[in-house]
């Protein structure tokens, strides 16, 4: 296959190994190409030839990768997804050869499969880089993060075959330069397995604090698991307040607990956001009582992702 001359608006669904290569340099780990490390494997930025950059995520090599065409066309299902506020998955790879390898002592040979998902690439990163930093997100701008971030959920969850994402977290939530909130690494429970991505992600510093306890615990799988989380991330972007709970074992009760005690206090929201109008205020308080309601240790109390939606559009604006 020639590779050359290939742009992000040629880009064929399958790519070769060795054309992911050579844009990512070898998928090397200087600060130019990788991107980060997470639970289920490396992102590294992939150079075309005209200067334009794609996400190229390589799975982990013991990754339960169902066989060719099944992995194909789990990818090929999500790749005709488009939205706004969810990241574009443009193409893959799935390698397989032969490789020497250590095994028991002794050298044998052994079919090595190699999967890559490429993405579309967002500069500014994830939102836990850019939420609690300076300067600081104004208002306005972390209420139209919080309404693309409930919109991407509503897409994903409302397709004819929904899709859970089972693993939302600031760092899973990708800015655009408009800042607009685009959802990544969805649809890995469809690829893998639900209870692997349960146990790869609370494996992971950083997931088990957006966990339901449910899920947690137990693997109950629901859309309510993700409402959970939603609930935790619109609370870190109403009160600038990390959810610090990445490494305890008691799903950030303590944050949650936190935020009832402080933030039902006018005073609080005015000393945080000085100079609002007061329908900004009102939607603070909304978007905070929100964030509470889908933290509900009881799934059934915790509402649907319509209905999230529907109470953020009806909270008052400017010209209402």
């Amino acid at each position: 296959m020639a590779t050359g001359g290939i742009t992000i608006e040629t880009i064929p669904e399958e790519l070769p190994l060795d054309f992911l290569k050579k844009i990512t340099n070898n998928f090397s780990s200087d600060s130019d190409h990788l991107i980060g490390t997470g639970s289920f494997g490396s992102v590294y930025r992939g150079f075309l030839d005209n200067g334009e950059v794609i996400a190229v995520k390589k799975l982990g090599e013991e990754s339960p990768v169902p066989r060719d065409k099944v992995f194909a066309n789990e990818v090929k299902n999500i790749m005709v997804l488009e939205h706004e506020n969810i990241v574009k998955l443009i193409a893959y790879c799935y390698d397989t050869n032969n490789r020497l390898v250590l095994s028991n002592g002794r050298h044998i040979i052994a079919e090595i499969t190699e999967t890559l998902l490429c993405y579309e690439y967002l500069a500014k990163g994830g939102l836990d880089k850019n939420l609690f930093g300076e300067p600081s997100i104004d208002w306005d701008t972390r209420f139209k993060i919080i309404k693309g971030i409930c919109e991407g959920v509503h897409f994903i969850h409302t397709l004819p075959s929904p899709i859970l994402h089972l693993g939302l977290k600031t760092q899973n939530i990708l800015l655009d330069d408009n800042l607009t909130p685009k959802l990544s690494d969805f649809g890995f429970a469809r690829i893998f397995g639900e209870e692997y991505t349960r146990i790869n992600t609370r494996s992971v510093v950083g997931h088990v604090g957006y966990m339901a306890p449910e899920y947690l615990y137990n693997g109950e799988i629901s859309a309510r698991s993700d409402i959970y989380s939603l609930g935790l991330i619109i609370l870190e972007i109403c009160t600038k307040e990390k959810n610090s709970s990445s490494t305890d074992q008691k799903h950030a009760r303590k944050y949650i607990d936190g935020v009832k005690k402080h933030w039902f206090q006018i005073e609080q929201i005015m000393a945080e956001y000085s100079d609002l109008e007061e329908h900004c205020f009102d939607q603070i308080e909304g978007c905070i009582h929100i964030g509470l309601e889908c933290v509900e240790l009881d799934q059934k109390k915790r509402p649907s992702i319509e209905h999230i939606v529907n109470k953020l559009n009806n909270l008052p604006t400017e010209n209402s």
